[in-house]
């Protein structure tokens, strides 16, 4: 699966939003979006032109795919997936990617960032119900227990994260024992748990044309 490799700053520029995706230093006046809050390229300071529907549609699935680090396909997949479930599509579709393995060990403060949570998950540092789970893309149950490998808490990233949690919070549908290690879940994530700026509606409209 193909797999963005290069600054990315610049992602939270396009998007104009901070996207959080270099951990503690988004919260630092060393943030790139913070610096240089116009889009990257040469013609980024130059005058805005008002975007067309397509283009809001098309820039806030890129902004949600960014955010969680998804590709496109899987991204697609994702959709399809929402849109077979019960209830509204564009809720579902929250709901399934904060309902990743990855996306809640982060949500839990045991990684700074979703990347760094990813990479965390495929080396096998955590266990759900007792079993060891290194897909990042496994979907979280209410009443799940995730839990950081004896083995792996001494890793000073996991720890680091851990002291900065209480800067971003912990989602109500998601309880933390920090000294133990350990997280569980305690209902699926509902649409007001998730704060972020989504509008999951012009997602839909795109991938329904």
């Amino acid at each position: 699966m193909a797999r963005y490799i290069g600054p990315v700053c610049r992602l939270c520029r396009r998007e104009d939003m901070k996207l959080f995706l270099k951990g503690e230093r988004c919260y630092t006046d060393k943030c790139g979006y913070e610096r240089r809050s116009y889009p990257p390229g040469q013609h980024g300071q130059a005058r805005r032109k008002k975007r067309s529907d397509y283009g809001e549609q098309l820039r806030e699935k890129q902004k949600v795919k960014r955010i969680y680090g998804i590709a496109e396909r899987q991204f697609r997949g994702y959709f399809f997936k929402a849109a077979r479930m019960k209830g509204i599509a564009g809720e579902n579709l929250i709901q399934l990617l904060e309902r990743r393995l990855d996306n809640v060990v982060y949500r839990m403060g045991f990684a700074s960032d979703h990347a760094e949570a990813r990479q965390l998950v495929r080396h096998g540092h955590f266990t759900i119900n007792g079993k060891k789970v290194n897909i990042p893309s496994y979907l979280v149950r209410p009443r799940d227990v995730v839990l950081v490998r004896e083995s792996s808490r001494t890793i000073t990233r996991i720890s680091e994260a851990l002291a900065a949690v209480d800067r971003r919070g912990v989602p109500q549908w998601i309880e933390l024992d920090k000294d133990g290690f350990r997280g569980g879940i305690k209902q699926l994530p509902a649409r007001e748990d998730v704060t972020l700026p989504i509008r999951e509606q012009l997602i839909v409209e795109l991938y329904s044309k």
